[in-house]
């Protein structure tokens, strides 16, 4: 073995043994703080289904209290009745949020961003089946209220309406962004925010939820949407992509003409 060769065999082992710079090293790294962060992110939620399942009696009141106050105020106000319908129901309504996150994925397919688009879809899905699966696992009953201004079919606890705005207002953040200049980028988080915030009081307001319902489906999404994008960040990383904030949205190579490496030479 010549010398060259002694010492190129040597800094590979070293490499190997140090963990430094390595594919698999950087690949595990990333999945531990990705586990992690998810299990961070869950742990809000985690709580709140604690409190809601063992009774708490300080959330119960909180809840009965907040419920029949907006109760007697629709009682009192059937215009402002219909507008709350309205709201909840085609505005920020989750046939309207899927629907729009369906036409960004169908633009992204067509942008040949095939990974985003799979990261949007799947998303947006994840949310409604892990909601559909907490509430049928949790089965707290809906608020029963004198003479309600509002029915709704199935369980309380997560609101689905408003897991279904946070995790599609999320999707058409992260992914939009990067096309809106900055100067207004405030704009489409001021527009997501009242969404999320507004559908979750048309649904404590026309009696169909608690307010504990609304704060975990706002968990549940945020929890949602953390594990999917930390796994977007991780292919990003075994590109060679750079990490990217909520500021910039999951993907600015959205607005070239490559979005993403696909077939183009260099690309791993």
């Amino acid at each position: 073995m010549t010398e060259r060769s002694t010492r190129t065999w040597r800094h590979r082992l070293g490499r190997r043994v140090t963990g430094h710079g390595g594919p698999d090293t950087r690949f595990a790294t990333r999945l531990v703080a990705g586990a992690a962060l998810t299990a961070v992110a869950a742990v809000p939620f985690s709580l709140a289904l604690v409190l809601v399942e063992s009774h708490w009696a300080p959330l119960y009141r909180f809840d009965q209290d907040v419920a029949e106050r907006l109760h007697r105020s629709a009682l009192g106000s059937p215009a402002w009745v219909r507008v709350l319908d309205f709201l909840t129901h085609v505005a920020w309504g989750p046939l309207t949020m899927r629907l729009l996150v369906a036409g960004v994925v169908v633009w992204l397919l067509w942008r040949r961003a095939f990974r985003l688009a799979a990261w949007a879809a799947v998303t947006a899905t994840a949310g409604g089946l892990v909601g559909v699966l907490v509430k049928s696992v949790v089965e707290r009953a809906r608020p029963h209220l004198p003479d309600p201004v509002a029915h709704a079919p199935g369980f309380s606890f997560p609101s689905g309406h408003a897991m279904a705005a946070t995790t599609s207002c999320a999707v058409l953040l992260l992914v939009l962004l990067p096309l809106v200049p900055r100067a207004w980028r405030p704009l489409p988080w001021v527009l997501a925010v009242v969404a999320v915030l507004g559908v979750g009081y048309t649904r404590v307001a026309l009696g169909v939820h608690w307010v504990s319902d609304v704060v975990g489906g706002w968990l549940l999404g945020l929890a949602v949407v953390t594990a999917t994008t930390l796994a977007f960040e991780a292919w990003r990383g075994d590109i060679g992509r750079s990490r990217t904030t909520p500021a910039e949205g999951l993907e600015p190579e959205i607005v070239t003409d490559f979005p993403e490496p696909v077939g183009r030479p260099g690309s791993r």
